[in-house]
């Protein structure tokens, strides 16, 4: 099978496996646990199998296993292994690693494995929080220390917005609509980060709201025909890097003064990274800052 890319230094196996490169040096000199191979200039790399096989060492050794026990197996028996320790505390590390060697080997095919085993014995929500959530985290941190290119995160990320897409729909063929609010989801202007968003319209279904989505760059102006269609909306945002830090507060007024003001049944709530900085759950005038996603679901 054709790969996209099969070398990597040892400052990328550091970052994808969270193993100082010291450290991996060690393994490798005391007990052979990698063979990296070398450049005309004698630098070392690794093939794509070295990750994967890293990967593995890496959840046995954090469940109790000790790299002089480790080297001493075959190479074939170290599958093995790890999925024997799969339990419902380690699953989440391992998923994690599946789906990232399927995205550094642009697998689609290993994606979908990967995914239909965890939702033979997991919900979706467990998915999306206890895997996708960190695993999206890292994959940022990933693409910051070039590890991997705009290309790797597009790709997975494309991928989990498949699944989700497919929850969505399900959640709101099977919805009984039980609560008076009505959540209306939309972007600011210039902020295109949706998958958040995107995730809590599917809280909101499952919870028997009525869930209108919108998507990116809406202008406060386009939201107020909804007050006078609805009599109890919630305004919900997810807010990244669009408006920017020094420009939050001027956006909550002028949304309030727009919105809030002129409509006793609505409200603002906001959440993302972009809110980090304001240090705060709550605001005046029916408007709520929520500084996770977590919260909001449990708000719900």
């Amino acid at each position: 099978m054709n790969t996209f890319r099969n070398a990597y230094s040892i400052k990328d196996l550091e970052n994808i496996s969270g193993i100082k490169a010291h450290t991996i040096r060690i393994w490798e000199k005391r007990y052979n646990i990698l063979e990296p191979m070398r450049t005309d200039t004698n630098i070392r790399y690794y093939d794509f199998s070295s990750i994967k096989k890293l990967l593995n060492i890496t959840l046995l050794h954090n469940h109790g296993y000790k790299i002089s026990k480790i080297s001493q197996y075959p190479n074939e028996n170290i599958p093995r292994l790890v999925k024997d320790i799969i339990t419902n505390k380690t699953y989440k590390s391992h998923a994690i690693n599946a789906f990232k060697v399927a995205m550094l080997n642009f697998d689609q095919d290993e994606f979908y494995k990967s995914y239909d085993q965890l939702l033979a014995n997991k919900s979706f929500t467990a998915i999306f929080s206890d895997v996708f959530v960190p695993l999206l985290n890292e994959i940022g941190l990933l693409w910051q220390t070039n590890t991997i290119t705009a290309a790797h995160e597009h790709f997975i990320t494309h991928l989990i917005k498949q699944k989700l897409e497919i929850e969505i729909e399900a959640a709101s063929r099977n919805q009984h609509i039980t609560q008076d609010k009505v959540f209306i989801l939309f972007l600011p202007l210039q902020e295109s980060h949706n998958l958040g968003l995107k995730y809590l319209s599917y809280e909101v279904i499952k919870n028997g709201y009525k869930c209108i989505y919108l998507g990116e760059n809406i202008q406060i102006d386009d939201l107020q025909q909804l007050t006078e269609q609805f009599e109890s909306c919630v305004f919900l945002t997810y807010i990244t890097t669009s408006p920017s830090a020094d420009e939050i507060n001027a956006y909550i007024k002028k949304f309030q003064e727009a919105i809030i003001q002129t409509n006793d049944g609505s409200e603002l709530w906001l959440t993302g990274i972009g809110l980090e900085q304001l240090g705060m759950e709550s605001t005046a005038n029916r408007t709520r800052l929520f500084l996770s996603m977590d919260h909001i679901i449990k708000t719900l």
